[in-house]
């Protein structure tokens, strides 16, 4: 009898260690424990730490409720402006509630895959190509929109959605770069254009300064004069004026008009005379030259522009 009592105990006592070691489970801190009682679920959630269910009755499911990055494979589209590229990107997502996770959808990490896929091409074929390029910000969030209304009845939230890279065919990347380039280019000769009127008005304050004051323009040239000569060179450097230049021309000019009058009034005087007579005294002949007011004019120039010479200053041989 005592034979028999001890082996029906320890009897129970294996059944009891198998029943326990069937039952026990260990829900982890990042987890949450569903359990299913004949199909159906139970009212609670299982909460992190130890717990028992009932062997071949209750199946409970642990459902990770950490934040899940999933990529979302490359999407090929045609933006709004009719321009081929291909977007990838990358969703944060986690699970708030356990049990809609669990009973509501199949698997709710390839529903959130897909769903992400469908909504990238969806903005794709909404924006611009410039929005993809340089507003991702707004496509994020309104990515982020399109996605969270259905995850909430599946249990899930969406973190945030982030466009990777947008990639564009060659054709499109070099006319991009053209357009660049044309863009600097047009700056740079808007900015040149600039300097060039700015540097034409501070040429014509410096004019009408030098001509209060001629000697500021010879100042000046000395100025040239000392700036070229710094120079290793063996240029020779003679300053002359520019107004010398000027009354040297004018005097040519002057001296031209006086030879013509001459020579005019020659003509006349020589269509006077009698053809059979003979020339009255003091007369000239044709062949006699005749003193023109030119002479006079040229001696003139010759002394001012000795004068004008003798006052430069003496030029050297430069190093």
């Amino acid at each position: 009898m005592v034979e028999e009592l001890v082996a029906a105990g320890v009897g129970l006592a294996c059944a009891g260690t198998v029943y326990f070691l069937a039952a026990a489970r260990v829900v982890k801190q990042y987890e949450r424990g569903v359990v299913l009682r004949l199909g159906r679920l139970a009212s609670a959630v299982r909460e992190p730490g130890f717990t028992m269910i009932v062997p071949g009755i209750d199946r409970m499911r642990k459902v990770n409720m950490q934040i899940v990055t999933m990529p979302v494979p490359a999407q090929e589209g045609i933006t709004r402006d009719n321009v081929t590229v291909r977007v990838d990107a990358v969703v944060y997502f986690k699970v708030v509630d356990a049990a809609d996770a669990v009973v509501r959808v199949e698997d709710y990490r390839f529903a959130v895959s897909q769903m992400a896929q469908t909504s990238l091409r969806s903005i794709i074929g909404k924006s611009e190509l410039d929005d993809l390029l340089s507003n991702r910000e707004k496509l994020n969030q309104g990515l982020e929109l399109m996605m969270d209304s259905p995850a909430i009845g599946w249990g899930v939230t969406v973190d945030r959605v982030e466009i990777k890279d947008v990639s564009l065919p060659e054709t499109m990347k070099r006319s991009m770069a053209r357009q660049a380039e044309a863009t600097r280019d047009r700056r740079a000769r808007v900015i040149n254009a600039d300097a060039e009127l700015q540097a034409s008005r501070k040429l014509a304050e410096a004019a009408a300064a030098m001509s209060d004051q001629p000697a500021a323009l010879q100042l000046r040239l000395l100025q040239t004069v000392v700036a070229v000569a710094a120079e290793k060179n063996s240029t020779l450097v003679l300053p002359f004026p520019v107004e010398l230049l000027r009354f040297l021309e004018r005097s040519g000019l002057q001296a031209q008009a006086q030879t013509a009058q001459a020579e005019a009034a020659a003509e006349r005087e020589g269509g006077r005379q009698p053809a059979g007579g003979a020339a009255p005294k003091g007369a000239r002949t044709a062949e006699e030259p005749r003193p023109s007011a030119a002479d006079g004019v040229g001696a003139e120039a010759d002394r001012v522009l000795s004068a004008r010479l003798e006052e430069l200053p003496e030029a050297e041989e430069l190093p």
